[in-house]
């Protein structure tokens, strides 16, 4: 058995979650550092995991391992990114440049030209990018993509998804939330994000996009509420709604195809893939088939687990990826579209080209513009 991988999480907000699960995988994974500017914090949240080093820039964390930009000891394997989103193409690049792999939360950085350099940046380095979709994997969502292994699911008619969360003026003092320059965007990009990505998951590529967007929760400069729809290259269409303003936080998904209707059960809002879900078949016959294929489905970890020991078994026996670059840019491609037809009125069609206004970011140029577009 190869000993476990060597992590070094940056980021010890949502980098908990992060730590929780590398917790429940020890023989995949050892986390040796993490890191935080606040670097208290990071001593913390050290202490509370039992991790022995704790630094406030990633810069500190290759001292000790490098020696002439090589690797001793193999010291270090993996980068955990979990920094706000602004931080992300930067830290990127500094972690693919050190010959480390990279894990990193979404969005995986600011703009599909971004999306592209990193890209081919990783193509030539040493390690490998993986993206953060953890909401890929629960097994309420495997039994779906199960089902459509086995033929079933093949005829999209139309999917819901809805996003109902609650958000109040705690959450934004945080500095660096609700702020075009450093978070990015609003409840589409930060909040919303996994769940629209199960929409491709699912579906395949997106068509067009029209959505309507909204300021009306918080005293903030990006939207905190937004309705979508989408048309899908494959014929059906979909609907999006999205609120941090829900008094009840849900996370619904409901998929309606040619002979079954599929729709997520759970409670837990942050974990909508999970079981679980409701499996509707047109007729009996097609009820008695679906319990007869799902038979052999076999229950796997979910979430964060569910994913780190895939990049587990990705980089130690050369499984293939769990979560794709393309799959990454494929939401980033939606959130651009969400917001130049927020902002301009008019639907999107897709692929968005080099030369489209936003591909080199789709913040807006000043608060007064968001503002304006989204009904601050």
């Amino acid at each position: 058995m190869t000993a476990p991988l060597k992590v070094a999480v940056v980021g010890v907000g949502i980098g908990k979650s992060h730590l929780e699960a590398y917790a429940k995988l020890p023989r995949e994974f050892e986390v040796v550092a993490v890191c935080d500017l606040d670097f208290e914090k990071a001593t913390t949240v050290a202490a509370q995991f039992g991790i022995k080093r704790a630094v406030p820039r990633i810069e500190d964390l290759f001292k000790d391992g490098f020696v002439d930009n090589a690797l001793v000891d193999n010291a270090l394997d993996i980068v955990d990114l979990c920094t706000p989103p602004f931080t992300h193409r930067a830290l990127i690049a500094q972690a693919l440049a050190a010959g480390v792999h990279v894990i990193c939360e979404k969005p995986l950085v600011g703009s599909l030209a971004d999306a592209d350099a990193i890209a081919r940046a990783a193509a030539v380095a040493k390690g490998q990018l993986f993206p953060i979709f953890q909401y890929r994997f629960g097994n309420g969502l495997a039994r779906l993509r199960h089902l459509q292994a086995k033929g079933f699911a093949h005829t999209a008619y139309l999917t819901t998804i809805e996003t109902s969360w609650r958000r109040e003026a705690k959450y934004y003092a945080v500095p660096w939330r609700g702020k075009w320059a450093t978070e990015l965007g609003g409840c589409c990009l930060t909040h919303a994000l996994h769940a629209h990505d199960i929409l491709c998951h699912v579906n395949g590529r997106i068509k067009t996009v029209f959505a309507q967007l909204a300021t009306r929760v918080n005293d903030i400069e990006v939207e905190d509420c937004a309705a979508i729809s989408v048309k899908m290259e494959n014929g059906s269409v979909a609907t999006l709604a999205v609120t941090l303003g829900a008094v009840d936080e849900i996370s619904r998904l409901r998929f309606m195809f040619s002979d079954l209707t599929v729709e997520s059960a759970g409670t837990n809002p942050y974990r909508p893939g999970n079981d679980p879900w409701i499996f509707k078949g047109r007729t009996a016959e097609v009820d008695a088939a679906v319990t007869a294929a799902l038979a052999d489905f076999v229950p796997s970890r979910e979430a964060f687990e569910g994913q780190l020991e895939h990049i587990h078994a990705t980089i130690v026996d050369g499984a293939p990826p769990p979560v794709s670059l393309d799959d990454a840019r494929q939401s980033l491609e939606l959130i651009t579209a969400i917001y130049h037809s927020g902002a301009t009125g008019e639907a999107v069609t897709l692929p968005i080209p080099p030369d489209h206004p936003r591909y080199g970011s789709w913040v807006p140029e000043s608060e007064t513009f968001a503002r304006a577009a989204f009904g601050g």
